[in-house]
Formats: C-alpha cells, structure tokens, sequence
C-alpha cells in the first residue's frame, strides 16, 4: 500500500502543498491523478488550498517533474534521484538549486554546473549525503536556458577577442574569434550571443550581434542593462506605424454608448515627472448625502484589439521598465503618451469603477463599465500634499473629502490584516549626461496613498465581482493578482533572529501575524537597524504574481484582487479589461489554462522589469561613489555570506561589500543560522544589523560592485 504525506487541512502555504504533491505522485510514480483525487489524498478541502494543488501540478507539469498524460491529469515522469529546479549562481563560483520538490538547498560544485547559468531550468542529480547538513548534486541536463545573449565590453588581443561580461550573471568571459567581431572595437560594449560551449572549455565562443559603444557613457549603459535583460530599447518601424494609424478622434456613436462624466468634478494625481496618467479620480455628492466616487482607468482596449499586431507586442513586453532615467514604455508613444493618457481639458475614454460610499467609507452601491471623462486638473504629489496639508488650493473640498475617505477604507484594510510595507525607493538628481550629482529618497506621503486607497479599492471590488459566487460553478476564468502566505520557516528564521534586537512576531494566525508585523514595522521607525529588518521581513514573504487560480491577497489582506488600474503599463491589466467586458455582456468562461499561461508570462516578466530597474539603481549608485574612494561612512552590515559581509552606507544607501579576505586580523567563520560571521580566535562578532565605519577601496563599474574595508565599529 503506498504511502500517503500527511497533512494539515488548512493553512499552507504555496512551498508547502507543492512539496506534498509532489511527494505523493513520487510515492505512487504508477499512477495518474487529477486536482480533485490529490485533494482528497492530501484531506484538502479549503477553497485557496484547492487552488495552490492547480497551481502546483502546472508548475511541476511545466518543469517536467510531472508529466500531463491528457488534460487535467498527471504522473510523475523524473525517476527518483533527480529534480528539477533554477539555478542560482553565488560569488564563491559555486550553485544553488531553487526547488520546490524537496525542502533541502542543493549545492553545486563549480565544475559539476556543466556550464549551467543563473536562471537556467536544469535537472539535477543528488548525490547521497557525505555530511546530514549538505545536500549536493550534478547539473546532467540544461532544459531551458535563460538566455543565450550577454552584454559586456570587447577586450582585443592580436587575432582574437574575448568579451568581459557586466553583472554577475556570467561569471566566465565568452571568447569571439576575430571573424565574429563585427567591427567591434576594443573598449566597446556589446551584445554577444554564445554560438558553441564545448563541454571540456571553459569558456563560450561567441558572436557579437550588436555594438552599443563605449563603456562608461550613459546612453550605452542604460542600453546595455536592457540587453542584458534581454528588453527592448524602442520599438520597431512596424508597431510605431501600427500606433499611429489609430484615429485620433473619438466618434459620436462611441460617445453615445458610454456613461458621460464630463460634467463631473474629475482630475489626476501622479509623479511630477509623469508623461502617462492611467488614472484619474471624480467626486460628486448625492441627494441622499453620500458620495459617489468614480475611478477612471484609460481604456486601453479600446484602442488596442486582442490578438493585433499592438496587442502582441504589449503582451510580449508585458510591463513598462523604469530605469533610473527613463521609461521604456509597454505601449508606443502615440497611445501611452497621449491617446491614452488622461491628460486635462481633453476628451478621454475610460474603463470605470464607480463606487456609492457613505461617510464612513461602506461601499453602498458600485457599477463597473466604459465612460468618457474631461479630467479638469492635473495634480501631481506634491501639489496635492499641500492641500492636504493647509487646505488651500484647488479642487481642495473635493481632495479633502477623498482624502478623509481614503483615510478610513486605510484604517478598515490594516483592522483585517494588512500590512503596511512602506520601503524608501532610492532616486537621484542626474546632470544633463546622466551623471548622478546627489541621492535622495522617495518617501510616501498622504497624497500616495489617497490614490493608492482607491486603486486598492477598484482592484479588490473588480475582483470579488467576478469571483466572489456562493456556487464555485458560477466563477469564471479571471486574472487575479495573488499573494502567497508566508513560509513558516522563513519567518521563524527573521522571528528567531530580531529577538535579539528586543522585537517579537506573534505566530497565533495570519492576522495575529499581520498585526504584530505592522507593530513591529512601527516601532522600527528612527532605528538604525529598520530598513536591514523590513528587507528581511520582506524576504521572509512569498513574491506577489498572476494566476487564474486565486488564493487571495495576503500582503493586502484581501481574500479577492486583481490588477485593473494600469492597463498603459501592465499587460495583465488589459486582460482583466477584456475579460470583465466580456462577462458583463454575458460571455462564456474563457479556457484557464491559456490565460494561467498569460499570467505566467506576465509575472515572469515582471521579474525581469524589477531586475533591470534595479541594476540601474546599482549603477547609479557604484557611478555616485565613483569619485569617493578613501572616504569613510556610516554604515549598517545589510547582508552576511561565507564570502564577505554586505554593508549599506547611512546616509545614500550604497551597499558594498567587505570581503572575508580582508579581515585579516583573524580567521572569520560564517554562522547562516544567526547572520553573522565572528573570529575563532577573538571571537569578535560582525552580526546583520552592526554599526560599522568604512572606507571605499575599490569600484567596478562594469560588474556593479563597491568593496569596502573596515575602519573601526561603532558599537
């Protein structure tokens, strides 16, 4: 008889259930199951955690852990000894596995990565334990490669060349024989693609595809980090002629078939540096004294149809990236910048969410549909802050109101559960080259989150709209924006560790979890050690993502959400478009699995956006500090490895590194289990969180790193 996991019915996590899928198909490799057969043998039976079984037979179908023998049903297709995972290079040269298959981290050996790559999707064999607290194994299969194009700069020696990659991603140069230059010239940067790998070679051999010019100016580093993303840097001939076909005017017969606010108070609120407004909020006071409030989202779909030559390539890209000086739009200019942007005193269409709201902020009435708006002001923050502030100002009754609405629907979602991340986003003042002159932060005020309250709220009534039904049956195929609960491991780990700073979280269930997560977060501000613990208690949740299977929202503390408000910048916004259009007029439900393959994408993609953007970051920042070696800062340790210890400077928030070799005043052990590393001869201690005075010894501009030495601790 074969052996069953056991199993708690509720509370699990995403990790947790794909870890017992997959155990029990690996117990019973003979045999085939649907979702519904694996929640009975698990005594599933929570509505969310039937979902996360969806997710986990895609996901491991996808990896090729399982195999999908006719649709729906599934079979283990890896013999035992092998999994199936990511991989993620670290600096030491060696590998790790991310897998969901078992709970151990797999270590690689450099030379038993056979030339594998952070991000690839590899197939590994463990080796048998040597030691109970090492899990190793060898890399015997490389099934998708996360790519084959690296960016970095031409080194030309006689005959041939070799490219020296940026990042870290690549840890070996690609060698280019001479005839595969280009015209290449020493010195440039350029994009490579790797043709052959001979097994036994260290290196690549490669071919430069694309020359980008000469390191170190702004225009091709910028270009350079979204290559080695593999992002677009504009947009072809093709699509820019596709967009501006797109008639300007919008026609009587358009008019007359949607919900007229043009004679509603109605205005934006965005960055001041802003180009695209996507959305825009209207007031009006009803005769029976409440308030409706109407939030606006440009109708992207109306311009863009599915499946058109626009449409593909909005999905393909899939987000907006915001590099640190620029924006490389999801949309070309003409509908991002101005047919779709709801600037003022113009005529715009819009997808609207309207909501009845007494003065307590309880929704009384909502209705969703198409409109056209005549927005009659753009605010940007600031300007709005102040009215806020001083109650001077125009529209200032109406920003008041929303701001006293905004306040209570605030106070209502953190009383059910949410948590009140609010991190410091790193910006800089840059010259007329692009070179940074100072660092500041980007600080949320009243203002953010009077837009964010209402976008919150368009998004979570969206979502229960179409999801929320007493008869599962009745749910329809949708978009949601899921967010997983945490890892319970994870989290005892961060618990464990900032007991030692004198702060607790309390583990009775997810609100109890949420409210001491939101008291420890406030009691964290004006301390040195806050932003090193709030990257931590970040790191201990799951990541946000798309799915058509919903499990609600924990960060949010929303059972239902979705990404409705964004469709100029977020491709799966214009899904949740398309799809609520096409339900409120009576359509059918779609075929999941397409739209879970869209949302896959998406989330993946919007992985990718974030990783960019902060590359940029990194290399504004190492180019801030270019002109700082020799001088000493402030510092908190913000990272511990058995390589070296990060540490993020005071007052700019560069993070360099101090590598293990430099502290030669002993023999320095690594200890993961408690964040720091401490002499075996003195004992002294440097521990995550630490004070500490440096000083600047050396920056690589190309690989994006700081090294920094210590100078005394500020204990």
């Amino acid at each position: 008889m074969s052996k069953k996991p056991s199993v708690r019915k509720t509370g699990l996590n995403k990790k947790a259930i794909k870890g017992l899928v997959h155990a029990l198909l690996n117990n019973n490799p003979s045999k085939t199951y649907n979702y519904k057969q694996v929640c009975k043998q698990l005594e599933i039976d929570g509505e969310s955690d039937k979902q996360l079984v969806i997710l986990a037979l895609q996901d491991l179908a996808e990896f090729k852990v399982l195999e999908e023998v006719y649709t729906g049903k599934y079979k283990l297709s890896s013999p035992k000894g092998y999994v199936t995972g990511t991989v993620e290079l670290r600096g030491n040269g060696m590998g790790i596995i991310l897998t969901d298959e078992i709970n151990d981290e797999i270590t690689i050996s450099q030379k038993n990565l056979n030339h594998a790559l952070t991000g690839d999707i590899v197939k590994v064999y463990l080796y048998a334990r040597r030691r109970p607290d090492l899990l190793e194994g060898e890399v015997v299969d490389i099934i998708k490669r996360s790519t084959n194009t690296f960016v970095g700069v031409i080194e030309i020696s006689g005959s041939y060349a070799f490219m020296i990659p940026d990042g870290r991603n690549m840890p070996y140069d690609i060698f280019i024989p001479s005839q595969n230059l280009n015209h290449a010239k020493n010195g440039q940067k350029a994009i490579v693609r790797i043709e052959e790998w001979p097994r036994k070679s260290k290196s690549p051999i490669g071919v430069v595809v694309e020359v980008l010019g000469y390191a170190g100016d702004n225009e091709v580093e910028m270009h350079a980090i979204l290559a080695e993303f593999n992002l677009p840097a504009k947009f072809s001939n093709d699509i820019e002629k596709a967009a501006d076909k797109i008639p300007n005017q919008i026609t009587a017969k358009e008019i007359s078939e949607r919900r007229d606010f043009r004679n509603i108070t109605t205005f934006t609120i965005d960055p001041e540096d802003a180009k695209d407004f996507d959305d825009a909020l209207s007031l009006k006071k009803l005769t029976n004294g409440n308030w409706e409030v109407g939030v606006h989202i440009a109708d992207v779909t109306h311009y863009i149809k599915d499946n058109s030559e626009l449409d593909v390539e909005a999905f393909n890209r899939a987000t907006s990236v915001y590099l640190v000086d620029r924006v490389v739009p999801m949309l070309p200019e003409k509908l991002s910048n101005q047919l779709c942007s709801l600037r003022p005193n113009e005529d715009k269409l819009c997808y609207s969410a309207v909501f009845e709201i007494d003065d307590d902020a309880i929704i009384k009435n909502e209705w969703f549909g198409r409109t056209i708006i005549n927005s009659d002001r753009r605010f940007n923050y600031e300007e709005a802050q102040n009215i806020i502030e001083t109650g001077v100002g125009d529209f200032n009754k109406e920003i008041l109101t929303l701001q006293d609405l905004a306040k209570k629907l605030r106070t209502k979602r953190f009383a059910k559960g949410a948590i009140g991340f609010d991190k410091v986003e790193v910006k800089f003042k840059l010259d007329e080259n692009g070179k940074p002159l100072h660092v500041f932060f980007k600080i949320n005020k009243d203002s953010n989150k009077l837009i964010e309250e209402f976008m919150l709220l368009a998004n979570k009534k969206v979502a229960e709209f179409i999801g929320k039904k007493k008869d599962e049956k009745a749910v329809k195929t949708f978009v949601y924006r899921i967010h997983d609960k945490p890892d319970s491991e994870k989290l005892r780990t961060f618990a464990n560790f900032i007991k030692t700073f004198g702060y607790k979280v309390n583990f009775g269930s997810d609100k109890a979890i949420a409210g001491s997560m939101n008291k420890l977060l406030q009691e964290l501000e004006g301390k040195a050690e806050k932003s090193m613990i709030e990257s931590l208690a970040i790191r201990s949740m799951a990541k946000a993502e798309y799915s058509t299977s919903n499990i609600g929202h924990y960060g949010l503390g929303f059972l239902y959400y979705t990404h409705f408000t964004s469709p100029i910048r977020r491709y799966p916004d214009m899904m949740v478009h398309r799809l609520l259009d096409f339900y409120l007029n009576k359509g059918k439900s779609v075929n999941a699995q397409e739209f879970e393959k869209k949302c896959k994408h998406s989330s993946e993609m919007e992985q990718v956006a974030a990783n960019a953007e902060r590359a940029s970051t990194k290399y504004k920042q190492i180019e801030y500090m270019s002109d700082k070696i020799g001088i000493e800062f402030d510092g908190v340790i913000s990272g511990v490895t058995e390589w070296g210890i990060y540490v993020e400077i005071v007052e700019n928030k560069c993070e360099g590194m101090i590598a293990l070799r430099d502290l030669d005043d002993d023999f320095y052990v690594y200890d993961e289990k408690n964040y720091l590393i401490y002499g075996k001869n003195q004992k002294k201690r440097y521990r995550l969180g630490d004070p500490v005075r440096i000083v600047v010894s050396k920056i690589n501009l190309q690989k994006r790193f700081l090294d920094f030495k210590i100078v005394a601790d500020k204990k």
